[in-house]
């Protein structure tokens, strides 16, 4: 069993949920505790970073952080790390699973070390996803690299000094947000150029709402084009804060709109970078009763949608948790400029057009949209993929809680990724799943 009391590999079985009804607390942010812990082991000394997410990405990041020499204690729900500064350990194997971000956070800092080798136990998911963007403005820079064709196994290794730099911002902002993290720590720092349409604006923001928290000079053009970062400077904080986490809540306040009932979510504060806030207005659009206390949320569910067109690049973590909305609000919702989630843990446009698809419900793509026509029914009684995609669990439980009949969805365990208690909340609020034990990865 889990932390979580559940079995360690399962499908479940979600049954339709006649109301949701109760109070939850947001859990930590995802994208905001994987900064903290990787900004508090290039500090010196110690930081205690408080509220941190459980998440498979947070563990891999705290793995990869031992592995190069960081001290880690876990005090209740906060991480105490002791950091490596400039000097992670050399000669490592850091083995990220299957968190992208995490993975090209790590090759950014590894261009301080000689030869950390990046390896994955997901080769048909994290190990098919591109690196090559960042691996050539590492190169550029003078880093020793190695790879399989720009995908892992891949090595890489200093020093280098810095300067200037251009990276595609075009298939992810993670590959700027990897050395936005490595530019202090250089003897001369970073002039980043960021090059092609600029995609996910919010998480280059959260990297820099990061690097201040830490001490850390950098200025930025207001399009994000050009930052630049001062060399031989220290990142240091004592102690850190991880908000509550907008991606994951998006899914608990898209089923809490569609199915009747009355939730209060809170630890979602107002003034927050994470583009993933954007859902709550985007519900808001399509009909959704939801008021703002504080940091709480307010949802009465089971008021009628409609459809809405929205760009999608500025919330993409959320736009699965829309999809499911969206499949019951009358007329056709289309997410444009989204064609960065082909890149994810599967193919969020296509896998969830079939998905979608093979609940009866009409849905198309093209090459940077997904579509979906709401209906009043969705009949249930289906076996759904998860694709091992934590992101899109979350749309196929979303769409189960109001379902005519149970939806099985296969591999249900990879929730983890991003969000360990997504199904316990649930039940928290009145849903009911069977958990079926699996041998498949």
């Amino acid at each position: 069993m889990s932390a979580d009391g559940l079995p360690e590999r399962f499908d479940v079985v979600v049954h339709p949920a006649r109301e949701l009804r109760g109070e939850l607390r947001a859990q930590p942010s995802k994208n905001y505790t994987t900064r903290y812990l990787l900004a508090a082991a290039l500090a010196e000394g110690q930081t205690r970073v408080v509220g941190v997410a459980t998440s498979e990405d947070a563990e891999a990041m705290l793995r990869c952080l031992e592995d190069w020499g960081a001290g880690v204690t876990l005090v209740g729900d906060d991480a105490v790390i002791r950091g490596f500064g400039a000097a992670p350990r050399a000669g490592v194997n850091l083995n990220p699973g299957n968190a992208g971000a995490v993975a090209r956070f790590l090759m950014g800092v590894a261009a301080l070390t000689t030869d950390t080798t990046f390896v994955t136990d997901y080769a048909d998911s994290l190990g098919k996803r591109p690196q090559g963007d960042l691996l050539t403005a590492l190169e550029r820079l003078g880093a020793r690299v190695s790879s399989d064709g720009g995908r892992l196994p891949i090595t890489v290794g200093g020093p280098v000094r810095g300067g200037v730099v251009e990276v595609s911002a075009e298939k992810s902002s993670q590959y700027a947000s990897a050395l936005m993290f490595l530019a202090p720590l250089l003897p001369d720092g970073l002039d980043l150029r960021l090059t092609d349409e600029i995609k996910s604006h919010a998480p280059l923001r959260q990297t820099l709402d990061t690097l201040a928290a830490f001490g850390v000079r950098a200025t930025a053009s207001e399009d994000l084009s050009r930052i630049t970062i001062p060399g031989g400077q220290r990142y240091h904080a004592e102690r850190v804060t991880v908000p509550g986490d907008y991606p994951g809540s998006a899914a608990i306040l898209a089923a809490a709109a569609t199915v009747p009932g009355v939730l209060r979510l809170s630890n979602l504060r107002e003034r927050d970078l994470q583009g993933e806030r954007e859902a709550v207005a985007v519900l808001r659009e399509m009909g959704a009763d939801i008021v703002r206390e504080g940091d709480t949320l307010v949802v009465r569910g089971g008021r009628p949608l409609h459809a809405v067109t929205r760009d999608g690049d500025g919330f993409t973590d959320a736009v699965q948790a829309l999809t499911a909305a969206a499949a019951g609000a009358a007329g056709t919702t289309t997410w444009e400029n989204v064609s960065t989630l082909r890149l994810k843990e599967c193919d969020r446009i296509s896998d969830t057009r079939r998905e979608l698809q093979r609940l009866g419900l009409s849905a198309a793509e093209t090459a940077d949209s997904l579509s979906v026509t709401g209906a009043e029914r969705v009949a249930g009684g289906v076996t759904a993929d998860g694709h091992g995609d934590h992101r899109m669990i979350m749309l196929l439980t979303v769409l189960g809680l109001r379902a005519d009949a149970p939806i099985t969805i296969t591999g249900a365990h990879h929730v983890r990724k991003s969000y360990p208690m997504f199904f316990r909340h649930l039940e928290a609020l009145g849903a009911h799943f069977e958990y079926r034990p699996t041998d498949a990865p």
